[in-house]
């Protein structure tokens, strides 16, 4: 049954049961910016076309991530006083000064010193599951590495990274039931997490380590240093970029291995192939992207793509639109194992906010989906999936799997 404009539902209830791509197709050809209206709170347009994604993202001056945020909700005050302590929802300048604090941590140079590591701690998750018949592989797998990885990088003891887990699911799951457990749950993770990082934060202080907490206690912007807000955000917003995400990416690559068994096959084949490995691992990410959208907000009045927008509108960047956009990818919704080139706006459409972690992400879904379909080639989907209840996270929160066929 085809969809009509006047059913183009973009909320938390679609994306729980699958990523509208029938929407999206719709909207691509008949309205790219698609004024979509919200039960709670202001509406705003949808974006749905790469080159107009593209646009946005890169354009910080017209469409901004501090005015508004970068969420669909619209928050008080005193909310978005808090919310503009984190990278994510800052401008420039302010947002070029504090992404320079960790960047170091994020170079190619530094996630090049990482690999290593890498294959390491994936070697030691999937060693880990020998004698298992069945397990549910978001969190046996996908969620271990991205976890361990910038727990060591924030400089979180290894006896801590499960807090760090249940924190950040309970942060960013606060419209599906499973994660949160009361109006106030998101709250009380959030409250948690800011006396956790205080104590990592003063003990870096009085013992510093080779980490990114001793890099921000230590760090100054235009001669002052962090407040204590700041740095709370800060290491909120790390830990659940740096894990979250990266997590769901290596869950959506799995998910799109069982489905498609000659997909299976060939990466089975190309084990040691790592040309095929660095492509796919692009295509994973086209395919399955962690974040669905952006909001931005429009600091005058312009137009995208013909369609004038006011000063003030909230405008939705869709990063799964852009990534099957036909008028930029060849055979959008087939999984090309060796689509080159293959420039997907996964990480952000360009400009000041792509993802800092980009290197990290692809460094860590190599390792970890390679490694385990090299051990177990044989892998099958064991029961359905599950999707989060989110408008924002595109999330993998159940993924059963037989490891031996």
């Amino acid at each position: 049954m085809s969809i009509t404009l006047d059913q183009i539902d973009l909320l938390e209830d679609t994306w729980a049961k699958g990523v509208p791509y029938d929407q999206f197709e719709l909207l691509r050809a008949e309205a790219p910016v698609f004024w979509h209206e919200h039960p709670t709170y202001q509406g705003f347009w949808a974006v749905t076309r790469y080159d107009d994604v593209r646009a946005v993202s890169r354009d910080h001056t017209t469409f901004s991530a501090e005015l508004g945020s970068t969420f669909l909700q619209d928050m008080a005050e005193e909310q978005m006083e808090l919310v503009r302590m984190t990278i994510l929802n800052m401008d420039p300048p302010k947002h070029s000064r504090f992404r320079r604090l960790v960047s170091a941590g994020f170079k190619p140079r530094m996630i090049a010193q990482l690999v290593d590591h890498i294959q390491e701690v994936a070697d030691e998750i999937v060693a880990d599951l020998e004698g298992k018949d069945e397990i549910e592989f978001v969190e046996s797998v996908a969620a271990e590495l991205p976890l361990r990885v910038i727990c060591e990088l924030l400089g979180v003891p290894v006896e801590d990274r499960h807090l760090v887990f249940d924190w950040s699911n309970r942060m960013v799951g606060a419209q599906d039931p499973d994660f949160r457990v009361s109006e106030e749950d998101g709250e009380a993770a959030m409250a948690e997490i800011y006396v956790y990082c205080d104590a990592l934060a003063e003990d870096r202080r009085q013992n510093p380590q080779d980490d990114i907490m001793t890099a921000l206690v230590q760090a100054e912007v235009d001669g002052d240093k962090l407040s204590k807000e700041e740095l709370n955000m800060f290491f909120v917003t790390l830990v659940v970029a740096g894990n979250e995400t990266t997590r769901n990416l290596i869950s959506h690559s799995m998910l799109a291995i069982l489905e498609q068994p000659g997909l299976k096959e060939q990466l089975v084949e190309g084990i040691d192939d790592d040309e095929l490995w660095a492509s796919a691992t692009e295509e994973f990410l086209r395919w399955g992207a962690s974040i669905h959208n952006f909001r931005r907000t429009a600091t005058v009045d312009t137009e995208i793509a013909g369609q004038p927008i006011k000063a003030g509108d909230k405008v939705v960047i869709y990063y799964p639109a852009a990534n099957r956009d036909p008028d930029h990818f060849s055979d959008p919704d087939v999984f090309d194992a060796r689509r080159t080139p293959n420039d997907h706006v996964t990480f952000g459409g360009g400009g000041t906010h792509f993802c800092l972690g980009a290197n990290l992400a692809r460094a860590q879904i190599k390792a970890m989906v390679r490694t385990f379909l090299r051990r177990y080639p044989n892998v099958a989907a064991a029961g359905e999936h599950q999707r989060m209840r989110s408008d924002f996270v595109n999330g993998i929160k159940y993924l059963p799997v037989s490891l031996n066929g």
